[in-house]
Parts: structure tokens; C-alpha cells; sequence
């Protein structure tokens, strides 16, 4: 790490220079560049650069967590399991990621395709921008990447080369950890409490009922290594327009349960769902919206399920799991449809589960989101964020009430007339 140092405007204009083929593509002299640092992420610095030819963008990763600064130290490395992630994943899901160009070891620099017009999905759900393809793009993204990462159809080798490789990513997996599973359940300097939900922070550390279902999605995620996981797929790491999405940030890549991709997605839908009452607009609109984005968790999940199985069914072959061999014929084929359906289900199942846990660790948690943080008024915001604790909490404690799309879109509608506390359940 001895030439490691945190590049500035200049200094990324410096790098650029010196690499021939991104310096052709943006052309020109180096005084024709524009370079912005549009860094609103909780850890990296980010630069977009444009030149007379084309634009790129430059992320480092910073020796510290950019939102809370040097008092938080984090291992630069971080930057390398995203640069293996997207070289892992790239044969599968094609365009819907960017084109990375470099990675720079040294530098911890990645440069990579410049997304435009492209923006953050989150900050079109709250502008209340509607994006038809994102739901089955992602549905796509995920399933095909939890089909060819797994024993389903990935040789054994390949499977403990990915396992070698990101069981390394230990920065991130404890932020991982701490974050989602832990810190939410205790009394932690991180969490960010409002004070009219105070009461739900203690319900959350004193439910016995909900702390052992918080340790069985936990147990399940340190030790279910089912796939390869993006790690933090939600709403600000997809770009996206109305014609295309992009997955992006991928440094939290991990080898683990295939739901946890699955859930993520699906709680900042939700999470946009219940705070969208309180951004404004008429009354006709938010409830437009809001159908919008029940369509989209219900699009979301059955493309996941229907895609998952058209590509695993033939990819099986080339896997360990379920070697096509012991599957012949009409009865063969017959079963290795069961298996595999009750394979996707399984995942669903756990889906729902980290769903709830993630939407938890977004509300009381360290680094919310904007959804919600956008509400000005706090007893707005705690209403919102109550709500949608109540809905997290159910999914934990009853999750065989939530075994379809429609059984999540029609308790969305039940939990949308809870009160601030926790014992006005619905």
C-alpha cells in the first residue's frame, strides 16, 4: 500500500493522463476536461470526468467511512473484491452493469463506464419517477446470478475460488453484521433513534420472539454459502432510467444466502412505499405511485422465481447439486423440477426474512435513507418509519403469512394505519 493516497480533482485528472486508452477516450487536452466529484455515498470518493470525446467515471475507495469520517478507519481493499465481483458476474448479466475499464491495485481506483443520463433509482422513487423495466431487470440480475454462482450449475473448483476469494471481504462483511444484525437489536452509538421511537427501539431489544428469528436469518447468513451475493443491492446502487438499469457498487460482495440479494430489493421498494404519503404531491398521485410500486414487488419476485428456474433447469448440468445424470428421462426431469422449485422457494422464504431485517437496520440503524430522511417533519418521519417497522416486525414473526408477492402488497395496506408504538398493531 505504499503508493496508495487519496486522489483529489487533480489528482484523478493526473491518473487518467497517464493511462493511454482512458485518455484517448475522453480526448483532448487535459485542460478540456471537466471533472466533478459527485461522491454521495456512505464510503468512496466518486468523479465523473468528461472530454470532448466521452466521459468516465473514477471511484476510490477512501481509507475511512466517507460519512462518518477518519474516526471510522476501513481497509481500502475493498475496492478489489468489487473489481473481482463484476469480472465474476459480468458473462451472466451482460449489460446490466457498466463497463468497468481499470483497476488500479495500487491506487484502490476503478474506472469505469460514466452512466448518463442515468440516476440513482432512489432518488427518482422519491421524486416520484416511474421506471417500467427496473423491477424485471433486477429480477433478472439476481436470478441469473444466483443460479451460475451456485453448486447449481458452477463446478465445485469454481465454487471454492469464489469462496477463497470474497471470504476475504472481511471489512465490509462485519459493517454487514453489525449493521443488519447486530447493532439494531442492542443499545450501539450507531443506531439513529427518533425520540417518538424510542419505544420501538426497546421493543426491538426486548422481543425474545423477535431476537431468536433475528438469530436464525443471522446463523443463515454467516453460514449459508449458497451463491455469490452483490451484498448491497438496494435502491441507491441501481442506475437507472426508464429504459435501462445498471447494478452498480459491488464492494460488498459476499458468498452467501441467495435470498439476502432477493430481500434487499425488495425492502427499498417498501420502504419507498411507506414514506411516499409524506413527499408530497395530491392524493391521487401518491396512490398511483404507491400501486406502481406494489406492481413492481410482485413483478419483481415472480421474475425472479419464473427466471430462476428457466435458467436453472439446463445450467444444472454443468453443476455438482444436481448432475443431469441422475435425472433421466420424463420421471428424471419430473423431479428435477421439484428439487429446483422447492430450491427457489427456499430462497424466497429467506427473502423475506432479510427483507424485514434490512428495512430494520435502515430505520433505526446507522446510514438511512433518504426515503425517509427527506420527511422534514419528525413526527412525519416517525410515523412513516413506524409503519414500516410494524410491517418488518410481522414478517419475522409470522413469516408463513408471507408466502406469495400478494400476501407482502396486501399487509403493505394493513401496517399503512398503524400508530407511532409498537403495541398499535394492526
Amino acid at each position: 500500500m505504499s503508493q496508495y493516497r487519496v486522489l483529489d480533482a487533480a489528482g484523478v485528472s493526473d491518473w487518467l493522463a497517464a493511462d493511454p486508452r482512458l485518455r484517448d477516450g475522453l480526448g483532448g487536452a487535459r485542460a478540456d476536461w471537466r471533472v466533478r466529484d459527485v461522491a454521495d455515498g456512505n464510503l468512496n470518493s466518486v468523479f465523473l470526468i468528461d472530454g470532448p470525446h466521452g466521459g468516465v467515471c473514477v471511484k476510490q475507495a477512501l481509507p475511512y467511512v466517507r460519512v462518518a469520517g477518519e474516526s471510522w478507519p476501513l481497509d481500502v481493499d475493498r475496492v478489489r473484491f468489487e473489481a473481482a465481483y463484476f469480472a465474476r458476474v459480468a458473462p451472466f448479466v451482460g449489460k446490466l452493469i457498466p463497463t468497468v475499464y481499470r483497476f488500479d491495485p495500487e491506487l484502490r481506483v476503478l474506472a469505469m463506464e460514466k452512466l448518463e443520463p442515468h440516476i440513482i433509482l432512489r432518488k427518482g422513487l422519491i421524486a416520484g419517477d416511474r421506471y417500467p423495466k427496473v423491477a424485471a431487470d433486477v429480477a433478472e440480475y439476481v436470478a441469473q446470478v444466483a443460479v451460475h454462482t451456485s453448486d447449481l450449475a458452477a463446478p465445485f473448483e469454481t465454487r471454492a475460488k469464489d469462496i477463497s476469494i470474497f471470504s476475504q471481504n472481511l471489512a465490509l462483511q462485519r459493517i454487514s453484521v453489525d449493521l443488519v444484525f447486530l447493532d439494531p437489536f442492542t443499545v450501539s452509538e450507531r443506531n439513529k433513534i427518533l425520540p417518538a421511537l424510542a419505544p420501538w427501539a426497546a421493543a426491538l431489544r426486548d422481543d425474545l420472539d423477535l431476537q431468536c428469528a433475528v438469530a436464525r436469518f443471522r446463523i443463515a447468513y454467516l453460514t449459508k454459502a449458497q451463491s455469490l451475493l452483490h451484498g448491497d443491492l438496494h435502491s441507491g446502487s441501481i442506475m437507472s432510467t426508464p429504459g435501462e438499469t445498471k447494478v452498480i457498487d459491488g464492494e460488498f460482495a459476499w458468498v452467501g444466502p441467495s435470498g439476502f440479494d432477493v430481500g434487499n430489493f425488495i425492502a427499498h421498494l417498501v420502504m419507498a412505499w411507506f414514506a411516499k404519503p409524506f413527499h408530497g404531491g395530491d392524493a391521487r398521485h401518491v396512490a398511483d405511485y404507491r400501486e406502481a410500486l406494489e406492481a413492481d414487488i410482485v413483478e419483481f419476485w415472480r421474475r425472479f422465481r419464473a427466471r430462476f428456474l428457466e435458467i436453472a433447469a439446463p445450467a444444472a448440468a454443468s453443476g455438482e447439486a444436481l448432475p443431469a445424470s441422475h435425472f433421466a428421462g420424463a420421471g428424471g426431469a419430473r423431479r428435477l423440477g421439484e428439487l429446483l422449485t422447492s430450491y427457489v422457494d427456499d430462497i424466497l422464504r429467506d427473502a423475506v426474512g432479510f427483507l424485514a431485517l434490512k428495512m430494520i437496520r435502515r430505520i433505526v440503524g446507522f446510514a438511512q435513507v433518504a426515503d425517509f430522511l427527506v420527511i422534514a417533519d419528525e413526527t412525519a418521519q416517525a410515523t412513516a418509519k413506524a409503519r414500516a417497522l410494524g410491517f418488518a416486525r410481522s414478517l419475522l414473526i409470522e413469516p408463513k403469512a408471507y408466502l406469495q408477492p400478494g400476501d407482502l402488497v396486501a399487509a403493505l395496506k394493513r401496517f399503512d394505519a398503524a400508530g407511532l408504538a409498537p403495541s398499535d398493531r394492526v
